[in-house]
């Protein structure tokens, strides 16, 4: 989980901060549009949009904005033409990164994508060069506060079909395959368990640890990747130590 763990932590964190600027809606709606067009606009037979639909209403997305995204996904209204891409590749100090856009232009996509790279002494490889490294899965994150009751929540989510249940900071992280994940959603619902985000995202297999110095490198290249406007994921492979984590982000 660590590899997840800490670059979602900061991704949280961060999210938070872009949701004053309107970034968050910005990927949500491309999400939410992209889901629909690849699987209908029912939820209840489109698992991804079911997601996306979450994610939105976790967000404090107003319900009209949701509609109209499900909408132009559906052709039911006029919207952008948009394409998926994932990109793969390594950071400097042998960090393996996975970087997944949703973008209306492709070669403007492309070329911010391997400038970032370039930037910060990382390079572009091959489809699948990385993808291998990872593992999908479900996460599941909820308020520490909700675990006052941890025997009750594994016995929960484990008959769900979850796989572990682990403490990350202020957060419970419950992690699943990627075929479960509905199911221990549904089960944390039917038992009024609140949690905070429910994701499809890939784990890393091995992590690649990380000094201070190597973890302020890693940590421009994601951070600069993730601000861009086409990039919806970013997953990689590093781990960095609580106690340089705790130094870095108090700089």
């Amino acid at each position: 989980m660590s590899g997840h763990s800490k670059w979602s932590s900061i991704k949280h964190k961060k999210a938070k901060e872009d949701n004053k600027r309107g970034k968050v809606f910005t990927k949500l709606i491309k999400e939410l549009t992209m889901a629909a067009r690849e699987g209908g606009g029912d939820p209840d037979s489109n698992s991804r949009l079911r997601n996306a639909i979450q994610s939105a209403k976790s967000a404090n997305m107003p319900s009209d904005n949701i509609d109209r995204a499900i909408k132009k996904g559906t052709g039911e209204l006029p919207g952008v033409s948009y394409e998926e891409i994932t990109y793969e590749g390594y950071g400097p100090h042998g960090v393996a990164i996975i970087v997944e856009i949703v973008t209306d232009n492709k070669n403007r996509a492309t070329a911010e994508i391997r400038h970032v790279f370039d930037k910060y002494h990382g390079n572009l490889g091959a489809l699948g060069s990385v993808n291998w490294m990872f593992d999908s899965k479900g996460i599941i994150t909820l308020p520490e506060s909700e675990g006052k009751d941890e025997d009750k929540l594994m016995e929960i989510i484990l008959e769900a079909g979850a796989e572990d249940m682990t403490k990350e900071d202020d957060l419970i992280v419950i992690s699943t395959d990627s075929h479960n994940l509905y199911n221990v959603k549904n089960a944390l619902d039917e038992s009024n368990i609140k949690y905070d985000s429910v994701e499809l995202t890939k784990i890393p297999q091995t992590i690649v640890k990380l000094n201070e110095k190597q973890a302020e490198s890693v940590l421009k290249l994601m951070h600069s990747l993730d601000d861009l406007d086409d990039v919806q994921n970013t997953y990689s492979n590093f781990d960095i130590p609580d106690d340089i984590m705790e130094k870095i982000l108090n700089k």
